[in-house]
């Protein structure tokens, strides 16, 4: 995996760190981020979508990073986008 760091959450502390990448290999966005809490995850699992099974398949995961990394989200599409492996 080809990881391009694009930024971590400016307001971070020692332990909290949401993260944002993009793979350059597989042309993806990466995240980390905080587990959703129990009512909001529940919220994502029920949400219907035409088309597509309720709930969260296997090997899928809600995150949530705050609205402050906005830029580092655009940085990293925008580095995707400039890529020219597609």
């Amino acid at each position: 995996m080809s990881l391009l760091f694009i930024g971590i959450d400016p307001n971070t502390g020692d332990r909290q760190s949401p993260t944002v990448w993009v793979d350059q290999e597989k042309q993806e966005l990466v995240f980390q981020g905080w587990e959703p809490g129990p009512e909001l995850k529940a919220e994502c699992a029920a949400f219907e979508v035409p088309g597509h099974a309720a709930g969260i398949p296997e090997g899928e995961a809600v995150i949530r990073i705050p609205a402050r990394m906005i830029d580092m989200v655009r940085e990293a599409c925008n580095a995707l986008e400039r890529s020219d492996v597609r």
